[in-house]
């Protein structure tokens, strides 16, 4: 009998995930929590591991017992097993030290891959405990409590968790989904203004790409949004978070097989940025930055027009960014290293979404290092 050379199969996996709105989660009148938790387990208790930012666990004094509290309101589902603080900020990614003490509790407090890990904090921590989870046991269920601006329109909608490593942003992640995202607006109240801001650069960044009239919105509300108005702040978290999600799903590239990573839109500078100061400059502050070069070298090729370049900048200072690059000018070559590491992180083939017009995203597969770093130039003046 002659055996075939290749055995082949292909199989499809549907993936879910929520992303729920709701204020102050650990009231005994909110129900969502244990609402989740008995749509995965309705017949027993779901053990769960809370790991909260350091930064969050000041600012809220009470939210330790609020938790206990909670979880014993809700004993008949809910097993509270422990609560871990881990310092905040991007420094919780660099190395491992921090991501073992996540590890370390998943093993002493037996949690299992039906069990559950809720991370509560900013972008960095969510992204350190999720990769923690997606390792652990192959995979523990993770919920994402987002705490920042740009945690919950960004980066804790998304089905990526990292670390950093080598010295470089994000060098070892996975793609896992979480079981569910709860965005709880009481817990941004307490940010500080340059948090507050932080996070709206990545929705001018999805409306550039993707949304000409939430771009419009945007620059009608700059001033609202600066000025912490509730309201305001609400609505651009759902329309970011929606059009993140939305591109996710029906992008067609959920894992990033592609060059092409739209939703990076000003984060090659970004990433470089942010190492280069020793991660001081906020990723948002970054990405802002990031993407006011990008328009600047969009214009100096001829992709936009003077008029859309003067939109952008002007909507990015509205809402409350200093436009002043934070390197040394000397330091601009190893900035411009960057595109070469963005081209490596991307697997290769280089990929730089710039616009054409506000809405429309435009991928460069080459740059003019000369204008790019006339572009750079320009945000020393």
């Amino acid at each position: 009998m002659q055996i075939p050379n290749t055995i082949e199969q292909s199989f499809k996996v549907d993936y879910n995930y929520k992303l729920h709105f709701t204020t102050n989660l650990f009231d005994s009148s909110n129900s969502l929590l244990a609402d989740i938790l008995k749509s995965y387990n309705a017949e027993n208790k779901v053990k769960i591991l809370f790991v909260i930012d350091e930064g969050v666990y000041k600012a809220h004094p009470l939210l330790e017992n609020q938790i206990e509290n909670y979880c014993e309101l809700n004993n008949s589902t809910i097993e509270l097993k422990a609560i871990l603080v881990v310092p905040g900020g991007e420094q919780v990614k660099v190395g491992d030290k921090h991501l073992n003490k996540v590890l370390q509790g998943i093993n002493d407090f037996n949690i299992c891959r039906h069990s559950f890990v809720a991370v509560i904090g900013g972008g960095a921590v969510i992204d350190m405990v999720g990769y923690a989870c997606a390792i652990a046991h192959r995979g523990v269920k993770l919920l994402r409590i987002p705490t920042t601006v740009l945690s919950q329109n960004d980066s804790a909608v998304g089905v990526k968790n990292s670390v950093n490593y080598f010295g470089k942003k994000n060098f070892l992640g996975t793609f896992a989904l979480p079981y569910a995202i709860i965005n709880d607006n009481a817990f941004l109240e307490t940010l500080e203004q340059r948090d507050w801001v932080s996070g709206i650069s990545e929705a001018i960044k999805v409306a550039l790409i993707k949304d000409k009239s939430f771009y419009n919105e945007i620059v009608e509300q700059a001033s609202k949004l600066k000025n912490r108005d509730v309201q305001s702040m609400q609505y651009l978290i759902y329309k970011c978070a929606l059009l993140h999600m939305e591109h996710i799903s029906k992008g067609g590239d959920p894992f990033e097989n592609g060059s092409s990573r739209p939703l990076d839109f000003g984060h090659w500078a970004a990433h470089k940025m942010e190492h280069m100061t020793n991660y001081s400059v906020r990723h948002g502050e970054a990405v802002a930055l990031g993407m006011a070069i990008d328009v600047t070298y969009a214009k100096l090729i001829g992709l936009i027009d003077e008029a859309t370049l003067q939109s952008v900048l002007q909507v990015i200072k509205q809402v409350g960014f200093n436009l002043k690059l934070p390197i040394p000018k000397q330091d601009v070559d190893e900035l411009l290293n960057g595109i070469e590491e963005f081209r490596e992180h991307l697997g290769g083939k280089l990929t730089i979404t710039l616009i054409s017009e506000i809405g429309k995203k435009h991928d460069v597969h080459d740059i003019d290092t000369l204008k790019m770093k006339e572009a750079v130039l320009a945000f020393y003046k």
